[in-house]
């Protein structure tokens, strides 16, 4: 097979994964709906997209909204025009010799995390050597006994922003989310080593050895600590949790994944990021909760009293309700972690949207 048929073929199968029976489970009319507010969304990202081709000039909000683009129903490709090479270009421009790739060195697991699956989503095998290259840099950042952490140290195993040592599960994950997309070998020891650190996030004692787990199942930003108050569970890391869980090949019967799934059942809600301040991480929320709730593979959720929700088509109908006339997306309750800013909070909207409706 062609190198670029190789590539053609991961990328289709990446998005069987992600999108896996969206069109038998979501209702008809509001899948329509939600591919026009998709359009619209783009339309959006196309009018604020600068000249060379970046978003918010960040290699990180730039990989996700040419993601977004890539992975939606139109299924654009690069010979669409320069609405996705020159982005593509964006992101090459700042690959580093260390092999990540960012503007800037306070983010960087997390911007080569999403450029790599972004790259990744184009299907072409031309960027395989700058994606293993990537590889190898977030294995570098795992915190293990290369760098004296020994794995009973509740920092083991983790990933943190590439300027920051201490570790968090949000840049676990989306380490994890671009290891998977881009077919990094499950028996990579790197799999089992981020085990530990999101094991140690979750507040469920059965499984997690730290003194300060609870036991409601949910999860923490990472091992003892949480932005909103103490440990607290919320739905952001909830979710990051679960899907960091699946993505390493844990059963869906383990009971970690299943402590995270009753927590998302008992704290169901597409109004708010359960669990968080002010509303504060909802889109980021919105974005993680459609990919784990598409990989978890069920159709519906039972709340807490006994309810029945289909996920996707609460969500769709949410995002729907929530974008501006413009066509973009926005926290308005929150500017934390960048939700102030719209071409974030577009492309993290786009991208749910396209786990749950496109096709």
């Amino acid at each position: 097979m062609h190198p670029r048929q190789i590539g053609v073929a991961l990328a289709l199968s990446l998005f069987a994964f992600t999108h896996a029976s969206a069109d038998a489970l979501m209702d008809d009319d509001l899948r329509s709906k939600a591919q026009r507010a998709a359009d619209s969304g783009m339309h959006y990202l196309r009018g604020t997209q600068a000249e060379d081709g970046s978003w918010s000039q960040s290699v990180g909000v730039t990989a996700l909204a040419l993601r977004a683009f890539l992975e939606s129903h139109r299924a654009y490709k690069e010979d669409d025009g320069p609405f996705i090479t020159r982005p593509i270009q964006f992101i090459l421009d700042h690959v580093n010799p260390d092999g990540s790739i960012s503007e800037t060195n306070q983010n960087r697991n997390y911007n080569t995390a999403v450029a790599m699956s972004a790259l990744q989503a184009t299907g072409d095998a031309k960027y395989a050597d700058v994606i293993a290259n990537a590889q190898k840099f977030l294995r570098g950042l795992q915190l293990d006994d290369g760098e004296g952490y020994a794995p009973d140290h509740k920092y083991y195993g983790g990933i943190g922003y590439g300027g920051d040592e201490r570790p968090d599960l949000s840049n676990v994950y989306h380490a994890l989310e671009a290891l998977h997309n881009t077919h990094v070998d499950r028996n990579d020891p790197v799999w089992e080593r981020a085990l530990v650190f999101v094991s140690r996030s979750q507040n469920n004692s059965e499984t997690n050895d730290m003194e300060w787990a609870g036991n409601d199942g949910g999860f923490a930003y990472m091992p003892g600590f949480s932005p909103h108050g103490g440990a607290v569970s919320y739905g952001g890391m909830t979710s990051a949790g679960l899907l960091s869980l699946l993505f390493a090949g844990v059963d869906k019967n383990d009971p970690r994944v299943q402590a995270a799934h009753e927590w998302i059942k008992s704290n169901y809600s597409v109004d708010n990021n359960p669990g968080a301040k002010d509303n504060q991480g909802l889109f980021y929320y919105y974005n993680v909760f459609a990919k784990a709730m598409a990989a978890y593979g069920e159709p519906e959720i039972t709340d807490s009293q006994g309810v029945a929700h289909n996920w996707r088509n609460d969500l769709g109908a949410k995002l729907i309700g929530m974008q501006d006339a413009d066509g973009s997306w926005v926290n308005s309750q929150s500017s934390r972690w960048w939700e102030g800013d719209k071409n974030l909070c577009t492309a993290w909207s786009l991208i749910a949207l396209n786990h749950i409706a496109a096709k």
